[in-house]
C-alpha cells in the first residue's frame, strides 16, 4: 500500500481510505468486495491524481487571498450571554464607532480591494452590531455596491421595518438562537430588559420566512446540547435555510464550565443531523446543519469550503480578519482582548500592514503539522484543530482541539453519510448543482 494511506472501517462496517495530504478518499462498501479492504481500481485512480490534488489543498491551505472583514461597530451589547469572549466590563462599558469612523473604516477597505470584479464581503459583528443601526444602515445605503454586507444579531433591537430594509439589500443576516424552549434559550442568551431574547428572536425568524440570506447561529452548551434535534425540527418549520451549531469556545476561563459532554454532544448533533434530512427528504422545504455541511464539502469538494475554522492554518488573518470599535485589526474576533494579537490600527495602519504583521504570522504559522496530537491523525486537515483563539487561552495554542474526539467522531459519521448517498440533503441545492467530479469511479 502507498505510504501515508490510512484505512479504518465506518460504522457501516464499509472500508474506508483517505490521503489526509491531498484529501482524496474512497469508499468500498461491504457487499462490493467483502474480502478486499480497498479495490485495486481505487489505488490506480489514487496515483493518477494524488499530485494535483495535493497542489491545490497546498494552495487553499497556504494562500492569503482576503474573503472577509468583520467589522466591529460597537463593544457594547443589550444582552448578557453566558459562553461570551467579550468581557463583561467591556459589553458594558465598551466604545461605539461614529458614522465618521465606519465611513473612513469602509472607504480604506474599498480603497485596498480597488479593481477587483468581485465585491468584498463586509460583516457587522461583535457584541450587539444593532445598537448602532443608524450608522450600519447608512453604510450599507452608501457601499451597496462596492460590498456585500452582514450581520450578526441576537435580534433583540430589530424591527419589521428592518428586515425589510436587509431583505432589500440582500443582506446577509445571521440571528442567535440556542433552543426551542425559551427557558433554555433565556439561560443561555440573559438581556436584564426582556429576560432572554427567545420571544424577539423568533419573531424576527418569521418575518424574515423563507429568505436565502438567513442563518441561525447557535451555541452548544451542556444546557442545550439534548435541544439539538428539536432546534432543527423548530427552525424548519419556520423556514430557516441553515442553522450554524458551534460547540461553545473556552476563550474566557469561566466559560469551560459550560462545556457539554463529548458523548452526548456527538449523539445530539448526529441526531440532529439525520432530522436535517429527514424533513429535507419529506417536505419542500430543505434546512442544513451549516457547519456540518461545511465537514461534508471538506471530504467531497475541500477547496469548496466556506467555513474556514477546520482548516490549518485557520482562516484568521489569512481569509478574513476583524477591526474593532477602536480600529485594531485582529485576526479573528475570537482574539478579542487577547495581548499580542493585534496587527495595528486601521485609522493609522494599512491592511497589508496588518496581514504582514507579526500578530497575524503567528496565527498563520500554526497548522496541524506542528502538532503532536494531529500530525499523524487522518481527519488533521478536515478538522484543522480549531480553534487557535481558544487553544492559546487555554495556555497553548500547539495543542490538539478542545472536542478533538467529537470531530472524529463527527468526520467518521460524514463519510458514513456519503456512502449512503445522502450528501445532496445536506448541502444547499445551489451549490450541490455546481459541484463536478474532479475524479469519479463508477
Amino acid at each position: 500500500m502507498p505510504e501515508g494511506l490510512h484505512f479504518w472501517k465506518n460504522h457501516d462496517a464499509a472500508s474506508v481510505m483517505l490521503d489526509p495530504d491531498n484529501l482524496f478518499w474512497g469508499i468500498n462498501a461491504r457487499q462490493n468486495h467483502p474480502d478486499v479492504l480497498i479495490p485495486p481500481a481505487i489505488l490506480a485512480l489514487y496515483e493518477k491524481v494524488k499530485n494535483q490534488l495535493k497542489r491545490e489543498i497546498k494552495e487553499f491551505r497556504f494562500g492569503q487571498e482576503l474573503t472577509a472583514i468583520y467589522i466591529d461597530p460597537t463593544d457594547r451589547c443589550n444582552a448578557s450571554c453566558s459562553y461570551c469572549y467579550i468581557s463583561p466590563k467591556t459589553r458594558k462599558n465598551g466604545r461605539s464607532m461614529t458614522q465618521e469612523e465606519l465611513d473612513r473604516v469602509l472607504e480604506k477597505i474599498a480603497a485596498h480591494f480597488k479593481g477587483q470584479k468581485r465585491k468584498q464581503v463586509i460583516i457587522f459583528h461583535a457584541s450587539e452590531p444593532l445598537l448602532v443601526k443608524e450608522i450600519l444602515f447608512n453604510a450599507i445605503r452608501r457601499y451597496k455596491h462596492v460590498f456585500k454586507f452582514g450581520i450578526q444579531t441576537n435580534a433583540l433591537l430589530m424591527e419589521k421595518k428592518d428586515v425589510v430594509f436587509l431583505k432589500k439589500h440582500r443582506v446577509g443576516v445571521g440571528i442567535s438562537l440556542d433552543s426551542f424552549s425559551p427557558a433554555v434559550n433565556n439561560r443561555q442568551r440573559f438581556s436584564r430588559e426582556e429576560k432572554g431574547n427567545f420571544a424577539k428572536a423568533v419573531k424576527a425568524i418569521e418575518w424574515f420566512k423563507g429568505y436565502a440570506g438567513l442563518n441561525v447561529i447557535t451555541t452548544i452548551t451542556k444546557f442545550n446540547v439534548r435541544d439539538l434535534p428539536g432546534l432543527v425540527k423548530f427552525l424548519h418549520g419556520k423556514k430557516v435555510p441553515c442553522v450554524l451549531m458551534n460547540p461553545v469556545r473556552f476563550t474566557r476561563a469561566p466559560i469551560a464550565a459550560l462545556k457539554p459532554d463529548d458523548a452526548v454532544l456527538t449523539r445530539c448533533f448526529i441526531k440532529a443531523v439525520n432530522t436535517a434530512v429527514r424533513l429535507s427528504k419529506t417536505s419542500s422545504h430543505k434546512i442544513i446543519v451549516g457547519n456540518f455541511t461545511n465537514t461534508l464539502l471538506a471530504i467531497i469538494a475541500p477547496v469548496a469550503r466556506r467555513l474556514m475554522c477546520d482548516i490549518s492554518p485557520c482562516g484568521g488573518g489569512r481569509c478574513f480578519f476583524t477591526i474593532t470599535a477602536r480600529g485594531d485589526m485582529i485576526p479573528c474576533g475570537e482574539f478579542t482582548g487577547l495581548k499580542q494579537f493585534c496587527g495595528g490600527n486601521i485609522f493609522t495602519h494599512s491592511i497589508p500592514e496588518a496581514m504582514q504583521s507579526r500578530a497575524f504570522r503567528k496565527v498563520r504559522e500554526r497548522m496541524v503539522e506542528k502538532i503532536s496530537e494531529c500530525k499523524t491523525c487522518a481527519f488533521r486537515n478536515i478538522c484543522g484543530a480549531p480553534c487557535p483563539a481558544e487553544l492559546h487561552s487555554l495556555g497553548d495554542m500547539y495543542q490538539k482541539a478542545v472536542f478533538c474526539e467529537f470531530y472524529k467522531n463527527i468526520i467518521k459519521f460524514a463519510f458514513q453519510v456519503i456512502a449512503q448517498d445522502k450528501v445532496r440533503y445536506l448541502v444547499r441545492s445551489d451549490s450541490w448543482s455546481s459541484l463536478t467530479y474532479k475524479y469519479c469511479l463508477n
